[in-house]
């Protein structure tokens, strides 16, 4: 049954989510929509996909929090899309942000793209890959020095390659 107290606490919570909402409001959005050079039909990334990558990178799912064995991947090399093996990150910068994700602080440049995600009632910068328009996570303006950025990706979304051995 609906009351006036019921609708009154509702309304509160909306405001308040607003509010945080503008709190935490992303770094701005850095690029704009292009066509990408890496393309297929959606059988074909059912093809090439797993069905959770798929979920993950073509229809912007999210995995579960600290199911990636990335979390735990401290070796030095290089983070790349599982859609088009497009180098993303550096491991120099990976840190524990103890969200459950993978995260980093910045990119390599050029690797990818941001644009502004209102889903679920909040406003967000998405991060897709710029080579194949994969979906690979959320930007936040939480991260540690040098940026205070935290890109924190989807682990499914991504693939190490670690450096060889003896190369710095």
């Amino acid at each position: 049954m609906l009351t006036r107290r019921g609708v009154a606490y509702a309304g509160a919570a909306g405001l308040a989510a607003l509010a945080l909402g503008r709190l935490f409001r992303p770094h701005t959005v850095n690029a704009a929509p292009h066509p990408y050079e890496v393309t297929h039909t959606d059988a074909e990334w059912r093809k090439l996909l797993t069905p959770e990558q798929y979920e993950i990178l073509r229809r912007e799912g999210t995995e579960r929090p600290f199911t990636s064995p990335l979390l735990d991947e401290h070796r030095a090399g290089t983070f790349a899309c599982a859609g088009c093996d497009l180098p993303l990150f550096s491991s120099k910068t990976k840190f524990e942000s103890g969200t459950g994700w993978p995260s980093f602080w910045a990119p390599l440049p050029g690797a990818v793209d941001e644009a502004e995600d209102r889903s679920f009632g909040m406003v967000r910068t998405a991060v897709s890959c710029h080579r194949c328009g994969g979906h690979l996570g959320h930007v936040f303006p939480d991260g540690p020095k040098p940026t205070g950025l935290r890109y924190c990706m989807n682990g499914v979304a991504l693939k190490f390659e670690p450096l060889p051995q003896g190369a710095s």
